[in-house]
């Protein structure tokens, strides 16, 4: 008898708490969303606007504010929030207080590509992102690129060119011509830089840095018009008036 009680007492116990959890649940859920708070991530990008993320949280065709909690569906704001081709990753939830938080990482350009039908940023991950109203990000102007596979191979030229500082700012705009080589336009002066093929990436640069270390210690660098790395273990200059070779 007393294992019988003991059982009984212990189910009547759970019933209680499932009782209690489904009322408390039950309450909670018919208070309403009071606030939506949205937060960016830390960064320089300002494509999107607090009053442009408000209009993503929508759900049936009504702003969540003032809607009962147990009616958000979370997964649908979060889903639409991320479908934006300026969001990167999203956070989306409900705090105790009936506040609906969004948290928001932009997406990183890291070049942007123009050509005759359009132009848009790409990001490290080689995503498109949209020109915007709001914000026009540095980033070096790239023609030539059309297909995904190029885009893929010039987002693995520019994490190399970002690698080192000097270069994140000196290099501004990057040409791919029909041989798949690439061409430089640089910040320091009227000198282009022919690249090349992407092959040996990283040597090429080393070379390029030995170069201009060099070049501005003797105060050189502006004599040239063009800086050649093309070719295996040296750098071919055209001088502005004649032909040379460093």
């Amino acid at each position: 008898m007393k294992k019988v009680a003991t059982y009984l007492s212990f189910s009547l116990l759970l019933v209680f708490l499932a009782f209690l959890y489904g009322f408390t649940t039950n309450r909670n859920g018919l208070k309403k969303v009071k606030n939506t708070v949205v937060e960016f991530e830390a960064g320089d990008n300002n494509f999107l606007t607090h009053s442009m993320v408000d209009k993503l949280l929508i759900q049936n065709n009504e702003f969540v504010k003032n809607q009962p909690k147990r009616l958000v569906d979370l997964h649908f704001l979060e889903a639409n929030v991320s479908a934006n081709p300026y969001v990167e990753k999203t956070a989306v939830f409900l705090t105790v207080d009936g506040v609906l938080k969004t948290l928001i990482k932009q997406r990183t350009p890291i070049a942007r590509i123009v050509d005759k039908n359009e132009s848009f940023y790409v990001d490290k991950y080689g995503a498109k992102i949209p020109l915007s109203t709001n914000f026009s990000a540095r980033v070096p102007l790239v023609s030539g690129i059309g297909e995904s596979e190029q885009i893929k191979e010039l987002t693995e030229l520019i994490k190399i060119i970002n690698s080192n500082s000097f270069f994140a700012k000196e290099i501004v705009a990057i040409q791919r011509d029909a041989q798949n080589e690439y061409t430089f336009t640089v910040r320091s002066g009227d000198y282009k830089i022919v690249f090349g093929e992407f092959k040996n990436a990283s040597e090429k640069f080393k070379k390029l840095i030995a170069f201009y270390n060099k070049a501005f210690k003797d105060k050189t660098i502006n004599n040239y018009k063009e800086l050649n790395v093309k070719y295996h273990n040296q750098v071919v200059c055209t001088k502005q008036n004649q032909d040379g070779k460093q």
